[in-house]
């Protein structure tokens, strides 16, 4: 089933196992000194929190009794001092754990953004950008904490409860036992709960994937949306997404909110419990009002730990669908990378030969079959046909976007899956359908296409395609802001800036994909005569359905039934009368 679709939820692809928690300590263990010492700032802080109830025993069975003025107000003092080294000692660690989760954010942000300029384009083909985005932006903050904060705040309230059952087992052991009678019934509550809760909280990723997805579409085609009245239909979509989020939510929820009643129940019986074997069980001789109130106390206390225990796992099971998500994304396979071994290409010539090339975006769904031809350095080569035979397939398989099914595609007699994508898209121009225009000066986004290029060269290029004429009636002209995707320019003038990017970059082999589509006849006339000198030199190959525009190129290629149905120059096209000469004569 296809994903790239906004109301389709994604099923993982396996289970979660404890496999990824110990795959997410890559991140946690470069902060691993930061984390032993606020542990340890934590061990402390905790050590001092419980002196409390063991001075408050020493006071009502002793000091209160003895009418010591004096040492009643050691011991108030006491408190106070161990609380505000706990105090103290906690805000240390909590201040050092929130630079580590802000260091685990960035980092697993650079990797994904790294990872994701790697895949190929076809997992951009298969997906809504929105489903991306969301993974890199809300699915890591989610998990931040988790990897940073939660993983210490759970071993520290282990040993937080060891430690108060250490304190429990010093002052009554007896009452001790009662305490822990409630940890069966809980382990209990917790293990019924789970299940249902992480299958709660994957489905609330789904949908928060959908609406975003939704959300981020429309965005981008508000403009769609106005000319052809979709709004109401468009509102209704999304607030049936919106809903089915909510519900999704608070489901969730539900199940969450059931841990920490449970906890708290459990708790309140065990201390009444307590009271009621401490008064009426056990020898009251042996059980002194200070005994039971820092038994009850300390009861109180070791059930905190295990509230915190079961939120934080309350908190990881939300977490663990978003960090599934984030792994699924980091081993989504990059298909189109360099091979082991593969060499750097040195400055190339610019001949290009298909050796019987076969490709499909789909199994056995064939696009190209058994393709072979020749280009040779210098040439011009026009490839025109129908819609979806297969020409800019041609161009994108020259630049290893994808890789071949069957045959090989050779430069300058070096087969390009043998040799690094760097050096060989880098000797390579490309003018996609799509004018993408970043959200900056019109003079970056020319640069874009060489980094190091001087203002000069690019304003050289920009005349060479006739941009730098209307570049200059603007506000700041080279240095005029422009928005993401060129809201405030015309179709041509994105066009013609994308053209002077893809000139800059001073390419071996050249590649027009309907490059002068939105162009008009005048500025494409001019346009024209300045490509002549820039194409000298330099294997060009040209997609347009304006024939008009190709007639003077070395070869022209018809593509169509997978593959080259007719090839030559214009003059021998026609004269064949073939599929070319058809098409031609019904544009003229």
């Amino acid at each position: 089933m296809s994903r790239n679709k906004y109301d389709i939820d994604e099923q993982l692809e396996t289970p979660f196992d404890f496999g990824h928690l110990k795959r997410s300590f890559v991140y946690i263990k470069k902060y691993r000194g930061k984390m032993i010492l606020s542990l340890v700032l934590s061990i402390l802080a905790a050590i001092a929190g419980l002196v409390g109830p063991l001075i408050t025993k020493q006071a009502l069975d002793v000091t209160i009794p003895n009418k010591d003025i004096a040492g009643l107000v050691v011991l108030a003092a006491l408190v106070m001092l161990f609380n505000i080294i706990s105090v103290v000692l906690g805000n240390i660690r909590s201040r050092i754990m929130t630079v580590v989760g802000q260091n685990i954010i960035f980092d697993i942000r650079e990797d994904l953004f790294a990872h994701l300029q790697e895949l190929p384009f076809t997992y951009y083909d298969d997906r809504p950008h929105g489903k991306i985005l969301i993974r890199v932006i809300n699915y890591v903050n989610s998990v931040s904490d988790m990897l940073s904060n939660g993983i210490i705040n759970f071993i520290m309230e282990i040993l937080n409860m060891i430690f108060i059952l250490i304190f429990m087992l010093i002052v009554d052991v007896k009452l001790t036992l009662v305490a822990l009678s409630g940890l069966p019934v809980f382990m209990l509550v917790m293990f019924a709960i789970k299940k249902y809760q992480r299958k709660a909280w994957q489905d609330v990723s789904n949908k928060s994937s959908n609406m975003n997805a939704y959300l981020q579409e429309n965005i981008v085609g508000a403009r769609i949306t106005q000319v052809f009245t979709r709004e109401e239909e468009n509102a209704r979509i999304y607030d049936k997404l919106n809903k089915s989020y909510r519900k999704s939510w608070m489901r969730a929820v539900k199940f969450s909110n059931l841990v920490w009643p449970a906890t708290d129940n459990i708790s309140t019986l065990v201390r009444a419990a307590m009271f009621i074997v401490g008064l009426l069980v056990l020898d009251p001789a042996a059980v002194s009002l200070g005994t039971l109130t820092a038994m009850t106390g300390y009861a109180s206390r070791f059930w905190q730990p295990i509230m915190s225990i079961s939120n934080i796992m309350n908190n990881f099971i939300n977490n663990i669908a978003y960090l599934e998500r984030i792994f699924e994304t980091l081993d989504e396979p990059a298909t189109i990378t360099d091979k082991p071994g593969a060499e750097y290409m040195g400055s190339i010539s610019g001949e290009v030969k298909f050796e019987n090339v076969t490709f499909a975006y789909e199994k056995d769904l064939n696009v190209l079959e058994n393709v072979s031809f020749t280009v040779k350095p210098g040439q011009s080569v026009a490839l025109v046909g129908p819609t979806g035979a297969g020409k800019s397939t041609i161009v994108s398989l020259i630049s290893r976007f994808y890789d071949v099914s069957k045959g090989r595609i050779l430069v300058d007699g070096v087969d390009i899956s043998d040799v690094t994508l760097k050096s060989l898209r880098s000797q390579m121009g490309i003018m996609l359908q799509d004018s993408f225009i970043f959200s900056d000066t019109i003079l970056e986004n020319i640069r874009y296409g060489r980094l190091d290029a001087t203002d000069k060269e690019i304003i050289a290029a920009s005349k060479a395609v006739c941009a730098d004429g209307f570049i200059r009636t603007m506000s700041d002209a080279y240095d005029t802001q422009v928005n993401e995707r060129g809201s405030k320019l015309s179709g041509g003038e994105k066009q013609l800036i994308s053209f002077a990017r893809t000139l800059i970059s001073d390419p071996k082999i050249l590649v027009l994909d309907e490059a002068t589509a939105s162009i008009d006849a005048k500025t494409e006339a001019l346009v024209q005569q300045g490509l002549a000198q820039l194409l000298k030199g330099r294997t060009s190959f040209i997609i347009a359905h304006r024939l008009s525009t190709i007639r003077n190129c070395d070869v022209i290629m018809f593509i169509d039934g997978h593959g080259i149905l007719e090839s030559g120059s214009h003059d021998e096209l026609m004269a064949k009368k073939g599929a070319y000469y058809d098409l031609y004569t019904s544009q003229m």
